[in-house]
C-alpha cells in the first residue's frame, strides 16, 4: 500500500504543475512588457512644434526656435569662465535673445528689466574654499504691469560649460528652453500674479559660483521666494524632477497640476541627497544660502557624453526641447500665479512622496500620509496572509499551527535564498573585475540581464525549488506551499517597509506598491475561492503583478540609464560592477520577487533555474569578446583628464629644490589599463604615491578637491619643459609683526590665469586668521588648506593675507609652504606639438580633456 500511495502522490504532484514548455512563454511575456511598455514609456517624447506650427499655436513652446538658439550658443565653442566665449560672446547672445523677446512682448501687459551682475565672493564647497572674482550673471525680470508683488519666481540655468566641450546638453539646452519660455510668457496678454526672474548664471562649472553670487548679492535675490532649477547630467531625453522643497509640498501640487509630461521620483531625490549620484547643482546653493525652496530638474539621458566634446546639438532630439519646454512654461506660469508665493513660510509643511506613473500622471502625498499608507498596506497584507493560513487549514484539515510552522520554514528558506542570490551576483561582479572585464555592459547594457539578473533569479529560486521537490510527497498541496512562499516574500517586504518608514526613508513607497498589488491578488483569490484551486489561483497573482511590474521596470530602467554612464566617471577606486550589482539585487527583488516562486508551478523547475545560471556563463563568455568591450567612439567613451604640467619647487632661500615637467594623467573609470598598448606605462618614472607623501597635495595641479581623492589611480609621464604665458606669480607685499603677540601677518599678491588653486600648509606655525572664508579656521580643519580661485572679466591680481602664530621662539624658520597651481583651460595658451602628439596617441574611443598647467611650491 505504501508503494501505491507513493505513486499516487507522485501522480497528484505532477498534475498540480503546468507543462515545462510554458516556461519560455511565461518569461517572454514579462520581457515583452519590459521592452514594449516600460522602456517605450520611458523614452516617449512629444511631437516637437516647428516655426510653422506657431501660426496655430501662438501660446505654445516652439521647439525649433529653441534648437536654433542652441546652435548659435554652441557655435562659440567651450564657454569656460574667463574665456572670451563665456564673458563676451555668451553675454551678447543673451542680450540679443532678450531684445528679440522685447520686440514680441505685449508692452501693455509686461515690463522687462535686464541686469548683468558682476560679482566677487567665496563660500565653502566640498572641503575647499571656493573663491571667485568678477564672474557674471545675466538676469532678466519679467513683471506684470503695475504689480505691487514683492515675491518673485526664480528660473535658473547656467550658460558656461566645461573645458573642451560646447555644453549643448549641459546646460545649453536649458538656457534656450528658458529663453523660449520667456518669449511665450512675454507675448501673452495674461499677466501672472508675481514677477519672474530668469537667471542665466555664468559660472556653474567652477563649481556653483554664479548661483552663490546671485543669491547672496543680487538686488532681486531677497525677493525670490521659489525656484525652478534647470540642469543636466546628460544630453536630451526627458527632464527628471529629482529634488523638491525641501519642506514645501505646495510646489509638488503645482507640478502635478501643471506639468503635461510628468517625470519625477522621490527615489532619485533620496539617492541624490545621499550622494549616491556624484554630482551637485545650483539648487543646493539656493536652498542653503537663500533659503529658497524649489524644484530641481535635469536631463539625465545619454550621460555618456556629459562633460565631453561629444555633447553637441546634433544628438539632442527635438522632442526634448518640446517636453521640457512644455513643462517649464506651464510650471512657470502656474507657480508665478500661486498665492502661496506671497508668503512661502506659511506653507512649509514637511516633505513629500512623489512619483510619476509611466509619464502619464503624478502621484504625490505628504510624508505623514506616506507613513500611514505604508503601515496600513503592510498590516492589511499581514491580515490577509493570516486569513489565507486559516483557509488552508480549513481546506486541508492541517492544524493551523502546522501551517504557520511551514510558513516559518519557507520564510527562512526565502531569506537564505535572498542571501544566496546576493552572494552569487556579487561573486560574478568580483570575478569580472578580477579577470579585468569590468564595465562590459557599459555600451551593451543588455549584458546586465545575463551577467547579474540571471544569477540573482537562480539564487532566489533554487533553494525553494529544492525544498519543494524534497517535500513533494507531503499531504499539503503544492499550490498552498507556493502560496506560502509568496506570503513569505510579502511578509519580508512588509517588515522591511515598516523598518524603512520608521527611519524616514520615503522611498519605501516602492516596497509598498509591491505589497499592495500582491494583497489585491490575495483578496481576489480568497473572495472567489480560487485560493483553493490547484492552478487557477495563479491567474489573479500574475495579472495583479502586471501593474507594479511595468511601473518598477520603468523606474528601474530610468535609474540604469542614468547610473550606467555615471560609472564612467566614478574613478578607478570603485568597482562599478558592484554598483550595478546593488541595483540589480534591488530591482530583481522588487520586479521578480513574486514571479520567481511561480516557476515552481511548472514542471522541471530546477532545470529551468539551472538554465539561468547557464545563461550567466554564456554572457561571461560574450563579455570577454569584442562585444563586451565597454567603449565606442563618440557615443560611449572612456574619459581622461591630461594636464601638460611644469612644476617648480623652491627652498626657503628661493633656490630651486626640484623642477620637472610632464603629463599628469587622471583616468576617470575603473579600466585604467585600457590604454596601456597606446601609451607605454613603462615611461612612468615617478611614483605619484611618493609625491603624495612628501609634497603638499601631491605637488600636483589639482583642479578641485575631487582630483585629490583620485590621486592613486593617476599617473605621471615625464615630458619636455614647456613655456607658459601668464605664468602665476606670487609676491610678498608686506610682513607685519603684531605687537605683544607671536603673530606675524604676511600680505601676498597673486597674478596669473583665470583658474588657480592655492594650497596652504603651515610649518613651524599655526594659521590664526586670513582674508579667505573663515570656515576652515573656525571649524579647525586640518591643514593643508585648499583654496580654489577663478575670475571672469577682471584680471586684477588677488591680494590676500595670512596671520601666523609662530611655534617656539626661532624667528628664522619658515612659516608656510604655499603651492600655486595654474590652469590654462581655454584659449590663453597654445599647446605644444609634443602635447598634441600625446593626445593623438589615444584611441578614438577615448575622450581626452586636456590643457596646460603649472605647479609652483614656495616656502616663506
Amino acid at each position: 500500500m505504501k508503494g501505491q500511495d507513493h505513486y499516487l502522490l507522485k501522480f497528484v504532484y505532477s498534475k498540480q504543475k503546468l507543462h515545462w514548455y510554458w516556461v519560455p512563454a511565461f518569461i517572454t511575456f514579462w520581457l515583452l512588457l519590459y521592452s514594449l511598455v516600460s522602456i517605450r514609456a520611458y523614452h516617449t517624447l512629444p511631437r516637437p512644434l516647428t516655426l510653422k506650427d506657431e501660426l496655430k499655436h501662438s501660446d505654445k513652446f516652439i521647439a525649433e526656435r529653441a534648437q536654433q538658439n542652441l546652435v548659435k550658443l554652441t557655435s562659440f565653442g567651450p564657454r569656460v569662465v574667463g574665456s572670451d566665449a563665456n564673458e563676451k560672446k555668451t553675454i551678447e547672445f543673451l542680450f540679443n535673445a532678450v531684445s528679440e523677446v522685447k520686440s514680441q512682448m505685449d508692452k501693455s501687459v509686461w515690463d522687462i528689466e535686464v541686469d548683468t551682475q558682476i560679482a566677487s565672493g567665496s563660500y565653502i564647497h566640498w572641503e575647499m574654499v571656493n573663491m571667485y572674482q568678477s564672474i557674471q550673471n545675466f538676469v532678466v525680470k519679467l513683471s506684470p504691469k503695475n504689480t505691487n508683488s514683492t515675491s518673485y519666481l526664480l528660473l535658473n540655468s547656467h550658460s558656461d560649460s566645461v573645458p573642451g566641450g560646447v555644453g549643448a546638453g549641459d546646460d545649453g539646452a536649458m538656457v534656450v528652453i528658458m529663453l523660449e519660455a520667456m518669449r511665450v510668457i512675454a507675448k501673452s496678454n495674461k499677466p501672472t500674479r508675481h514677477p519672474i526672474v530668469f537667471l542665466f548664471n555664468g559660472a556653474e562649472e567652477n563649481p556653483l559660483q554664479a548661483s552663490h553670487a546671485f543669491i547672496t548679492q543680487h538686488k532681486w535675490a531677497k525677493n525670490c521666494k521659489a525656484l525652478i532649477n534647470l540642469d543636466s547630467a546628460g544630453s536630451g531625453g526627458r527632464e527628471i524632477l529629482f529634488q523638491s522643497g525641501p519642506g514645501h509640498p505646495w510646489l509638488m501640487k503645482y507640478y502635478k497640476q501643471a506639468a503635461p509630461h510628468p517625470f519625477a521620483s522621490t527615489v532619485a531625490e533620496e539617492m541624490f541627497q545621499r550622494h549616491v549620484i556624484p554630482s551637485d547643482t545650483d539648487f543646493r546653493i539656493f536652498r542653503d544660502h537663500g533659503p529658497v525652496p524649489g524644484l530641481d530638474m535635469a536631463h539625465q539621458y545619454n550621460g555618456y557624453v556629459y562633460h565631453t566634446k561629444y555633447d553637441v546639438v546634433d544628438i539632442i532630439p527635438n522632442g526634448t526641447y518640446q517636453s521640457t519646454g512644455d513643462n517649464v512654461l506651464s510650471l512657470a506660469k502656474a507657480i508665478a500665479n500661486a498665492p502661496e508665493l506671497d508668503d512661502t513660510s506659511k506653507h512649509a509643511e514637511g516633505h513629500t512622496v512623489y512619483y510619476d506613473y509611466m509619464g502619464s500622471f503624478l502621484v504625490f502625498y505628504s510624508e505623514t500620509e506616506g507613513i500611514i499608507i505604508n503601515v496600513l498596506v503592510s498590516l492589511a497584507a499581514l491580515i490577509c496572509i493570516g486569513i489565507s493560513y486559516a483557509t488552508m487549514s480549513k481546506v486541508t484539515g492541517y492544524p493551523l499551527l502546522k501551517i504557520i510552522n511551514k510558513s516559518i520554514t519557507l520564510f527562512g528558506i526565502q531569506i537564505l535564498s535572498t542571501l544566496l542570490a546576493i552572494f552569487l551576483t556579487f561573486a560574478v561582479a568580483i570575478f569580472m573585475d578580477w579577470v579585468r572585464l569590468p564595465m562590459s555592459w557599459f555600451t551593451h547594457s543588455w549584458l546586465i540581464l545575463g551577467l547579474y539578473f540571471c544569477p540573482m533569479i537562480f539564487g532566489l529560486g533554487i533553494l525553494p525549488a529544492s525544498y519543494l521537490e524534497k517535500s513533494k510527497y507531503e499531504r499539503l498541496p503544492l499550490s498552498f506551499k507556493v502560496q506560502l512562499l509568496l506570503h513569505s516574500h510579502c511578509i519580508y517586504l512588509a517588515v522591511l517597509t515598516i523598518i524603512l518608514t520608521s527611519i524616514g526613508i520615503r522611498s519605501a513607497f516602492v516596497l509598498m506598491i509591491c505589497i499592495l498589488f500582491y494583497t489585491f491578488s490575495l483578496i481576489i483569490n480568497l473572495a472567489t475561492q480560487l485560493h483553493n484551486k490547484p492552478l487557477l489561483w495563479i491567474i489573479p497573482v500574475a495579472l495583479c503583478q502586471i501593474f507594479p511590474f511595468v511601473f518598477l521596470a520603468y523606474l528601474s530602467h530610468g535609474f540604469f540609464v542614468a547610473i550606467i554612464p555615471m560609472t564612467g566617471r566614478f574613478g578607478a577606486a570603485v568597482n562599478p560592477d558592484l554598483i550595478v550589482c546593488a541595483f540589480t539585487v534591488l530591482v530583481a527583488t522588487l520586479t521578480t520577487g513574486f514571479l520567481v516562486p511561480l516557476l515552481n508551478m511548472f514542471r522541471k523547475t530546477k532545470t529551468t533555474l539551472w538554465s539561468f545560471l547557464a545563461w550567466t556563463v554564456i554572457f561571461i563568455i560574450i563579455a570577454a569578446t569584442p562585444l563586451g568591450f565597454p567603449y565606442r567612439a563618440e557615443t560611449n567613451v572612456q574619459r581622461f583628464n591630461i594636464l601638460n604640467t611644469q612644476r617648480t619647487f623652491y627652498n626657503f632661500d628661493n633656490t630651486i629644490r626640484k623642477q620637472d615637467s610632464g603629463y599628469y594623467i587622471l583616468p576617470q573609470d575603473r579600466r585604467t589599463y585600457s590604454v596601456d598598448k597606446y601609451i607605454s606605462r613603462a615611461e612612468k618614472s615617478r611614483s605619484l604615491n611618493h609625491d603624495c607623501e612628501t609634497e603638499v597635495f601631491c605637488g600636483l595641479p589639482l583642479y578641485n578637491h575631487r582630483w585629490h581623492a583620485a590621486r592613486e589611480s593617476s599617473f605621471w609621464i615625464p615630458g619636455p619643459s614647456v613655456k607658459l604665458n601668464n605664468h602665476p606669480k606670487i609676491e610678498i607685499k608686506k610682513v607685519t609683526e603684531m605687537k605683544k603677540t607671536d603673530v606675524v601677518r604676511y600680505d601676498f599678491k597673486l597674478t596669473g590665469p583665470d583658474h588657480m588653486t592655492i594650497f596652504i600648509n603651515p610649518i613651524n606655525a599655526t594659521v590664526v586668521s586670513w582674508s579667505f572664508h573663515d570656515t576652515p579656521l573656525r571649524m579647525q580643519w586640518k591643514p593643508p588648506y585648499f583654496i580654489y580661485f577663478s575670475y571672469g572679466i577682471d584680471s586684477t591680481p588677488l591680494s590676500f593675507y595670512i596671520d601666523f602664530k609662530r611655534e617656539g621662539k626661532a624667528k628664522t624658520k619658515p612659516f608656510v609652504e604655499l603651492g600655486i597651481s595654474a590652469h590654462f583651460n581655454h584659449e590663453q595658451t597654445q599647446s605644444p606639438q609634443t602635447f598634441n602628439s600625446l593626445i593623438d596617441t589615444f584611441p578614438d574611443w577615448a575622450d581626452v580633456t586636456h590643457w596646460m598647467s603649472s605647479y609652483d611650491s614656495y616656502v616663506f
